[in-house]
């Protein structure tokens, strides 16, 4: 699913509306993004200026400023072509550490829906996140520590979200989300509790966000899944995502 330079560095920022910092700074197109805990990724810069050398050179400048400020090492997200390719290669020439392979995938939102048939589950839709969404959440995601800042993030979100949760009798047993955003939907925080893996879940919840995502007029979907995650892949491709880009991050130190 080819997109272009502009597309693909919209598609991030649309992430990055999705998952918001607490605090933004344009450095000459620069996303320098910080949030006081929570999850990593949301303290990442995405480096979406010019490509010159002296326009790389202030870039990175701007960012370990802004980081050390903080207290905190600079990161950045790195997925050519939406940034410079020399970046990748300047980052590790200054001892950056790469990690955290990623795949940014999309969808039509009709083949979605064409594709994806719900399971038996009941599914619950709502504009907010309940407690109980944040309970499985933090549960099957393994980022319980991270409920409180997982909260005050997506308290943050300003674009249309859908909060949808499988159920199995009266009780959560699988959640995601969806932020509608100029065309496009998001797929975040979908997770399933080990009990009611094997039941449809996941494709139940899948299935009702793609129907937000139709609501919305959003006529295509995105998502974000570490390439070691074999699980998701399966299902998003069943589903009938494919990948637009790789992208990693280098973080200092």
């Amino acid at each position: 699913m080819a997109v272009s330079p502009e597309s693909l560095r919209g598609l991030h920022e649309r992430a990055a509306r999705a998952l918001p910092a607490e605090l933004v700074e344009d450095a000459g197109g620069w996303w320098l993004r910080h949030a006081r805990g929570g999850a990593w990724w949301v303290r990442s810069a995405l480096p979406h200026g010019g490509a010159a050398p002296d326009e790389l050179a202030r870039g990175i400048a701007a960012a370990e400023a802004f980081y050390a400020g903080h207290g905190v090492a600079a990161r950045f997200q790195i997925s050519p072509p939406a940034c410079a390719d020399a970046l990748d290669a300047i980052l590790a020439g200054r001892g950056y550490r790469r990690h955290d392979a990623m795949s940014l995938q999309g969808a039509p939102t009709a083949r979605v829906l064409e594709l994806v048939r719900p399971g038996p589950l009941r599914v619950r839709l709502d504009d907010r996140p309940a407690d109980a969404w944040f309970e499985v959440w933090a549960a099957a995601s393994g980022h319980g520590d991270d409920a409180r800042h997982e909260r005050d993030m997506l308290a943050r979100v300003e674009r249309p979200s859908a909060y949808a949760g499988a159920m199995l009798g009266d009780e959560v047993v699988a959640v995601g989300r969806a932020v509608a955003d100029t065309g496009w939907a998001g797929l975040f925080g979908m997770a399933t509790l080990p009990r009611a893996r094997g039941r449809g879940a996941a494709r139940t919840v899948l299935a009702a966000l793609a129907g937000f995502a139709r609501a919305q007029g959003a006529d295509r979907m995105y998502l974000q899944v570490e390439r070691r995650n074999d699980a998701a892949l399966a299902l998003y491709g069943r589903a009938g995502f494919k990948e637009i880009c790789g992208y990693h991050y280098r973080t200092a130190g």
